[in-house]
C-alpha cells in the first residue's frame, strides 16, 4: 500500500467526475490490477483477488458503489483510505464513533437508515443512554462541518467513512474480512457439509413453516375492536373523566384521586388492573397492593427484585455497579437474604455479565421473574380477598357540579343515524309542510268551475 501511493513509483492518480462533481485522487480499478500484475509478477487471476483484499479489508474504498466492497477491473473509481483507518494499525472501533455516525446519518437522511442500522442504533442508545446527548451534539457538529466542505471533499469523505464501517460494522449477509487470520482455529464463513440429518431437519422445518396458519386481517381488526372497547371507559378524550377535566374547571380533584400512591384509588383504576399485567405493573398502586399480596403467599421477594432491576436500569449510570453487586448479593447470591428462584442457565447467562456490569446485565434474569408473577402469581391475586377488597372499597367519583363544556368533556356517547333515514325523514318533512300551507277553499272553488263550464258546453252532433 506504501508503494502504491508513492507519488514516483505507485499508482498515478488524478481528478475523475463522479456524479457530475470532480473527485481528486482518484485511481481506476483497471490501474490498480495493472500495477499489481507488474509489480508482483502474478498471474491476473491472483492480482484481482489480491485487489479484492485490499478493497474488502478497507485499504481501498470505491467511490460509485460504496456499498460494494469488490475491486472491479474496470474504469470503476477508487480512493486509498486513510492510513490511520488501516487494519494494521489496530485501533478498536468504539461504539461510541459507531453511534455518532448513525446518528449523523439519521440527521441527513432524516431518519431514513438500513434496517440492520436502525437496530443498531436503538441498542446503542439503551447502552450509551448517559452519554446520548453528546452523541447527538457531536453528530450535529460534525454534519454541519459537513456541510461547509466542498462538495467534492463532502462526497469523498462520505464514502470513506461508509466502507470504514463496513469493514468494522459488518452487515448481515457480508462477510467479516476481519475474523479470518492467524489466531482463528477455523473459518467461520466455511461450507460445511450438511449431512441426510441436517437436510431433513430443514425439510421438516419449511413444512411446518408452511402450514402455519396465519393471523386474517379480519381476526387482527377484531382485536383491535376488543382492545378499544376495553379502554374505552378509562380514555379521557373519548369519555370524559370524573368527577371533572382539570384543565377547564380549574378543580385538581382528579389529581388528588389519580395520585400515585393515592390511599384510597378510584374504582375505574383498579379494574384496569384486572385488564392485563402489564397494567397492574405499570401502577405503582397496583404494584403496592400486589406486593401486600405476595407477601401473605411469602413470594415478596419476586417484585421486590424485578422494582430493583427498574431501578438499575432507569436509575443513576454512575452507581449502576455498586446498584448490580448489591442485588447479586441480596436477591441471587447463595444463601441471599431474599433470594429469587431462577434456573441455572439465567443464573449462568447473569452471573457471567455482572463480570462487566452494566444497565441491562439483570435482563434476563428479570424477565424469568416477570414470567413467573405473571402465570403464577397474577390470576390468584385477581380471585384474592387483597384484590377484592381493594376493588369493594374504591371511589366511584360523581360528576361536579360545575359542568365542562368543549371537546374533553364527558358526554354520552350515541351512534348516529343511517343516511337513508334522514333522507327519508326530511322528504316526509316537506310533504307535510306543503299539506298545512295548502288552501282548501281555493282548491274546492276551481272544481266548483270545471263542472260550471262542463256543462255549458254544448253536446257534440
Amino acid at each position: 500500500m506504501m508503494e502504491m501511493q508513492n507519488p514516483d513509483k505507485g499508482i498515478k492518480t488524478q481528478t475523475q467526475v463522479v456524479m457530475i462533481t470532480n473527485i481528486p485522487h482518484a485511481v481506476t480499478g483497471n490501474d490498480i490490477m495493472q500495477w499489481i500484475l507488474q509489480r508482483l509478477q502474478i498471474t491476473p487471476e491472483e492480482a484481482l483477488h489480491l485487489g479484492d483484499l485490499f478493497v474488502k479489508y478497507g485499504y481501498i474504498y470505491p467511490l460509485q458503489e460504496p456499498k460494494n466492497l469488490t475491486l472491479k477491473p474496470d474504469v470503476s473509481l477508487y480512493r486509498f483510505q486513510t492510513p490511520y483507518f488501516w487494519p494494521v494499525q489496530s485501533w478498536p472501533a468504539d461504539d461510541t464513533d459507531y453511534a455518532i455516525y448513525l446518528a449523523k446519518k439519521n440527521i441527513k437522511r432524516k431518519g431514513i437508515l438500513e434496517e440492520y442500522e436502525k437496530e443498531h442504533y436503538n441498542m446503542l442508545n439503551q447502552k450509551l443512554n448517559y452519554k446520548w446527548d453528546f452523541v447527538i451534539m457531536q453528530a450535529k457538529e460534525q454534519y454541519k462541518a459537513g456541510k461547509e466542505r466542498k462538495k467534492a471533499d463532502r462526497y469523498a469523505l462520505d464514502c470513506q467513512e461508509r466502507a470504514y464501517w463496513l469493514v468494522n460494522r459488518t452487515p448481515p449477509g457480508m462477510i467479516n474480512t476481519l475474523d479470518y487470520g492467524l489466531d482463528r482455529v477455523a473459518d467461520p464463513n466455511e461450507n460445511k457439509k450438511k449431512t441426510m440429518d441436517v437436510y431433513r431437519r430443514e425439510i421438516m422445518y419449511y413444512q411446518q413453516a408452511m402450514v402455519k396458519p396465519r393471523v386474517k386481517s379480519s381476526v387482527s381488526i377484531g382485536g383491535l375492536v376488543k382492545y378499544s372497547e376495553q379502554f374505552l371507559s378509562n380514555d379521557p378524550i373519548v369519555s370524559g373523566c370524573l368527577p371533572s377535566n382539570p384543565w377547564i374547571t380549574d378543580d385538581p380533584e382528579f389529581w388528588d384521586l389519580n395520585a400515585k400512591l393515592v390511599e384510597v384509588p378510584t374504582k375505574m383504576r383498579v379494574e384496569r388492573w384486572a385488564f392485563n399485567f402489564s397494567e397492574l405493573m405499570r401502577d405503582p398502586k397496583g404494584r403496592q397492593n400486589f406486593q401486600l399480596f405476595l407477601k401473605k403467599e411469602f413470594s415478596g421477594e419476586n417484585l421486590g427484585f424485578w422494582e430493583a432491576c427498574e431501578d438499575l436500569k432507569y436509575g443513576d449510570q454512575s452507581k449502576v455497579k455498586e446498584k448490580a453487586e448489591e442485588i447479586y448479593k441480596l436477591f441471587l447470591a447463595p444463601g441471599a437474604r431474599r433470594w429469587v428462584n431462577i434456573d441455572g442457565t439465567t443464573m449462568g447467562i447473569t452471573v457471567k455479565g455482572l463480570k462487566h456490569p452494566h444497565r441491562y446485565v439483570l435482563d434476563a434474569a428479570q424477565t424469568h421473574i416477570y414470567m413467573l408473577m405473571k402465570k403464577d402469581s397474577y390470576g390468584r391475586y385477581l380471585k384474592s380477598p387483597v384484590y377484592k377488597e381493594m376493588l369493594a372499597k374504591a371511589i366511584v367519583p360523581q360528576e361536579t357540579v360545575k359542568k365542562s363544556s368543549g371537546l374533553f368533556g364527558r358526554r354520552q356517547l350515541r351512534s348516529s343515524p343511517s343516511p337513508v333515514i334522514l333522507r327519508q325523514q326530511e322528504e316526509e318533512a316537506k310533504a307535510k309542510e306543503a299539506a298545512t300551507t295548502v288552501d282548501i277553499t281555493q282548491v274546492m272553488s276551481k272544481l266548483d268551475r270545471r263542472s260550471q263550464l262542463k256543462k255549458e258546453e254544448p253536446p257534440p252532433k
